[in-house]
C-alpha cells in the first residue's frame, strides 16, 4: 500500500519539476528576445555611425571638387560654411600649394592620403580621443576636418534611449574606447548573469574605428512576474489534478468495495444457508428415525392401526422431502464455491491481489494509523478465482485491523508475507492485536461465532470455506509475543 504522504510527495515533486522546466523555458525565451533586440539595435548603431563616417569622406571630396578659381578673390571659400551646416565638424583647415601644415601629423596624413587616394586619419592636435582629424590630399589645395566624436552621433535616429538603456556603446581604436552611450548600472563588471557583445569596424577605411556594444543581463532583470505566474498556474493545476485523482481513486475504491460487498453478501447468504441446513439436518434426521421406529412398533402391534400407519407414512414422506429440499439447498449454495476455480479459474498473482486489497483498505489503515509491511514481494502465481481470492484477503485484512482497535496506536502493526512453501503459495497475515484465547482459537472458523459485538461470525468461516473450495487451506494461530497469525495456502499455478 502506498501512503497518502507518498502520493503528495510525488505530486509536489512533479509540480516542482514542471515549474522549474517552465521557468527555464521562460528565462530562455526572455534572454533570446533580449539578445535579438540587442543585436538589432547594435546593427542600427553601426549603420548610422558608418553613414556619418562616409559623409565625412564625401564632404572632403566635395571640397576638393570646389577648389577656388585661380585669380578670383570675390568668392567665399566653401569650407567656411561647413561648421554651420555640420556642427560636429569643429574646424576646417586648408593647405595651399605654397604653404605647409602647422602640425606635422597633418603633413604625414596628407602623404598617406596622396598614396591611398582617399582621406587619411590623424589624431587631434591635443591628443584627445574625443576629436580626430581627417585629411584629403588634393591640388592645388588640401583640406583637413576636425571632427567631434560625440557630435557625429545622430541622436535623432538613435534606436535606444541613451539615458535609460542598459547597452553600452563605444568607439574603439588602438586600445582606446570612446564612450558614446554609458549604459545602465547592470553593465557593471561585477554583475553576474548573461553578457551580449557586438563588435564591427566602421564601413569606411579612412576612419579606423570599431563600433562596440555590450549589455549585461542580471538576475534582477529576469521575468520574475511571468515565472511566478507560471508557478502559480502549475500549482493550481497540480492541486486540481491531485483532487481529481483522489476523487477518481475514491470512486474506483468505492466501486470495487461495492462489487466485493455484493459478492460477499451472496457468499455469506450461501454460508448462512449452509449453516441453517447443517443445523436443521440433525433434527430432521431424528424426526425421520423416530417416525420409522414408531412405524415398526405399530407394525408389531396386533391391533389394526391402518390410519396411524398411513399418517406415519405421510410423516416419513414429508420428513424425507424436507431433508431432500434442505440437501438440494445446500448443494446449490455450495456449488458456486466448489466450482469457482473451474469456472473462473486461472493463474492469479498473489502479491498483486494483496496490493489490490490493501489499496481498497487504505482509508481503513490510515484511519487506524496502521502502516502495513509487505515482506517477500516476489511473484507467486497461484491457481485461484480472482474474485474469491479478493474476498478472502479482504476478510483477513479487515479482521486483523479490527482486532487492533483496542491496542495503543503506537503499537499497532500489520505484517504480510508472501512465499512458496511445500509446493503452495503461502500468505501470512500477522497483527499486533491481543491474540486469541484457546477457546476462541478452537472456534474461530465456526459459523455464527464472533468475539466482536454485533458481528455475524461468518467472515472467517466463509473465508475458510472459500479457501477449501479452491483447493487451499486457511489456519489460525497465536504469536508467542502477542497477536494473531492467519496463514492462507493455495496451490501454485503449474508452469507451462
Amino acid at each position: 500500500m502506498r501512503p497518502m504522504w507518498r502520493d503528495v510527495r510525488w505530486w509536489v515533486l512533479g509540480g516542482g519539476l514542471l515549474s522549474v522546466l517552465g521557468a527555464v523555458l521562460i528565462v530562455r525565451d526572455s534572454i533570446d528576445k533580449q539578445r535579438a533586440f540587442f543585436e538589432t539595435d547594435a546593427r542600427i548603431v553601426h549603420r548610422l555611425l558608418s553613414q556619418q563616417a562616409v559623409q565625412h569622406d564625401a564632404i572632403l571630396d566635395t571640397l576638393a571638387l570646389l577648389q577656388p578659381v585661380a585669380g578670383r578673390t570675390d568668392t567665399q571659400p566653401p569650407e567656411l560654411r561647413l561648421p554651420a551646416l555640420y556642427p560636429h565638424i569643429l574646424e576646417v583647415q586648408r593647405r595651399d600649394r605654397d604653404q605647409t601644415w602647422p602640425d606635422p601629423a597633418l603633413h604625414t596624413a596628407e602623404q598617406l592620403s596622396r598614396q591611398s587616394r582617399r582621406p587619411a586619419f590623424a589624431r587631434s592636435a591635443d591628443g584627445s580621443p574625443e576629436r580626430y582629424r581627417l585629411v584629403l590630399a588634393a591640388e592645388p589645395t588640401s583640406y583637413a576636418l576636425t571632427i567631434s566624436v560625440h557630435g557625429m552621433v545622430p541622436w535623432a535616429e538613435w534606436p535606444m534611449n541613451p539615458d535609460a538603456s542598459s547597452v553600452r556603446v563605444t568607439l574603439g581604436m588602438d586600445g582606446q574606447r570612446i564612450p558614446l552611450q554609458a549604459g545602465a548600472a547592470a553593465i557593471a563588471e561585477n554583475v553576474t548573469g548573461w553578457r551580449f557583445g557586438f563588435s564591427k569596424p566602421l564601413a569606411v577605411a579612412s576612419q579606423p574605428f570599431e563600433v562596440m556594444a555590450e549589455q549585461r543581463l542580471g538576475w534582477v532583470q529576469l521575468p520574475w512576474a511571468r515565472m511566478a505566474a507560471w508557478t502559480a498556474a502549475v500549482a493550481a493545476a497540480i492541486v486540481l489534478l491531485a483532487q481529481l485523482q483522489r476523487q477518481r481513486t475514491a470512486r474506483r475504491r468505492a466501486e470495487e468495495l461495492l462489487r466485493l460487498g455484493h459478492v460477499t453478501r451472496l457468499n455469506t447468504l450461501g454460508e448462512l444457508a449452509a449453516g441453517i441446513a447443517h443445523e436443521l439436518n440433525q433434527p430432521l434426521t431424528a424426526v425421520l428415525a423416530n417416525t420409522q421406529a414408531s412405524q415398526r412398533l405399530l407394525d408389531d402391534d396386533p391391533a389394526d392401526m391402518a390410519k396411524v400407519r398411513t399418517a406415519l407414512s405421510q410423516t416419513v414422506a414429508q420428513a424425507r422431502r424436507a431433508a431432500a429440499v434442505v440437501g438440494r439447498l445446500r448443494s446449490v449454495v455450495e456449488q458456486p464455491i466448489r466450482q469457482g476455480v473451474a469456472v473462473n479459474g486461472g493463474q492469479v498473482e498473489l502479491v498483486d491481489a494483496l496490493r489490490r486489497a490493501l489499496h481498497l483498505l487504505e482509508p481503513e489503515c490510515r484511519r487506524r494509523g496502521v502502516e502495513p509491511v509487505l515482506q517477500g514481494p516476489e511473484p507467486v502465481r497461484v491457481r485461484a478465482d480472482l474474485v474469491t481470492l479478493d474476498q478472502i484477503l479482504h476478510n483477513l485484512l479487515m479482521n486483523a485491523l479490527q482486532s487492533m482497535d483496542g491496542v495503543d496506536p503506537s503499537r499497532r502493526g500489520l505484517t504480510l508475507k508472501v512465499q512458496r512453501t511445500d509446493g503452495e503459495g503461502e500468505l501470512t497475515v500477522t497483527d499486533n492485536g491481543p491474540g486469541m484465547t484457546p477457546d476462541v482459537l478452537k472456534r474461530v472458523f465456526e459459523p455464527f461465532f464472533s468475539t466482536r459485538e454485533g458481528g455475524l461470525g461468518l467472515g472467517l468461516s466463509l473465508s475458510e470455506t472459500l479457501a477449501h473450495g479452491m483447493g487451499g487451506s486457511l489456519r489460525a494461530a497465536n504469536r508467542p509475543e502477542g497477536g494473531a497469525v492467519f496463514v492462507l495456502r493455495l496451490p501454485l499455478q503449474p508452469t507451462p
